[in-house]
């Protein structure tokens, strides 16, 4: 497969993983703190990317560790803690279109922090897609409209987190395969603060197995394995195919399928959020524009 339908493919199957991640979120919060379903994605994650950690760690890229750290605890670390917290004060949507921001981040991290130049379509096309993301997020009813400052502030912070370690990745870290760069930042870089937040959370002294915790267990699991370990592996990979700008677009069509996973669970998408979602689309293919970000 080419690099031009690889980048493609994978933008797809991200969007539809970490788009599901929303709701496996809120269905962890239904059996633990934000501070262990955090810790706890990290955790196991880790667990499960070790074996190849520990055979390919003569890779391990000491000369680039500054930028292996900056790049494991803002994309890997911090947000996974922010999104649960924030999530328990607002509804899933509005940390969709939080998130939805990315592209934006992208765009002034990269030119302020890398020299990243970005063409006038790209910056267009990201805008028209955020005004469907807009749309999708608050064309609905009930709560989907409310604004709860400190929650936002930390959505934005998660949200630049990744735009952060987004453009580090592409900039610094891209002769370490993407399966080896995902199991160093779980594994090696990554593990041990896990342990120690979730040991801080009282998780060890009050876990049983009882069918509470077991199924809490589960939903975190599905987000560890898929939406973290995997979904980095993939991650890491559209970016060695394509730009930072376009791999930040994942953000952008999360929503839709977030929207998708709130019909199953009996929500009603509105004709507004059709329109978002056609516009998000529409915004998507106007990005698509050669060449997508080019490092002076």
């Amino acid at each position: 497969m080419n690099a031009d339908k690889e980048k493609w493919v994978l933008l797809i199957v991200l969007s539809l993983i970490w788009g599901s991640s929303f709701i496996l979120i809120k269905k962890s919060l239904e059996h633990y703190n934000p501070y262990q379903v955090g810790a706890l994605r990290v955790l196991i994650a880790g667990l499960i990317l070790m074996p190849v950690a520990i055979s390919k760690y003569r890779l391990f890229p000491k000369k680039h560790l500054k930028w292996l750290i900056l790049a494991a605890f803002t994309g890997n670390f911090i947000p996974m803690f922010l999104f649960p917290i924030a999530e328990t004060e607002v509804s899933s949507s509005i940390a969709g279109i939080i998130n939805s921001m990315m592209p934006i981040f992208v765009i002034i991290v990269g030119a302020l922090v890398w020299k990243f130049e970005t063409t006038k379509q790209q910056i267009i096309g990201t805008f028209i897609s955020f005004t469907g993301v807009c749309l999708l997020a608050f064309g609905g009813n009930g709560d989907e409209g409310q604004f709860k400052l400190i929650p936002i502030l930390l959505l934005l912070l998660a949200t630049l987190c990744y735009a952060v370690s987004t453009t580090t990745v592409k900039s610094k870290l891209m002769e370490v395969s993407s399966t080896v760069l995902s199991a160093f930042v779980f594994s090696f870089v990554l593990f041990f603060p896990s342990l120690i937040a979730l040991a801080g959370t009282g998780f060890f002294s009050t876990f049983s197995f009882d069918e509470n915790h077991l199924t809490g267990l589960m939903f975190v699991g599905l987000l560890s394995v898929f939406g973290t370990g995997l979904a980095m592996m993939m991650n890491y990979r559209l970016l060695k195919v394509s730009s930072p700008l376009f791999a930040s677009t994942v953000t952008l069509l999360m929503p839709i399928v977030a929207i998708i996973w709130g019909i199953l669970d009996g929500e009603k998408l509105s004709v507004m959020q059709f329109v978002g979602a056609g516009i998000i689309i529409a915004g998507l293919i106007f990005l698509r524009a050669k060449p997508n970000v080019v490092k002076k």
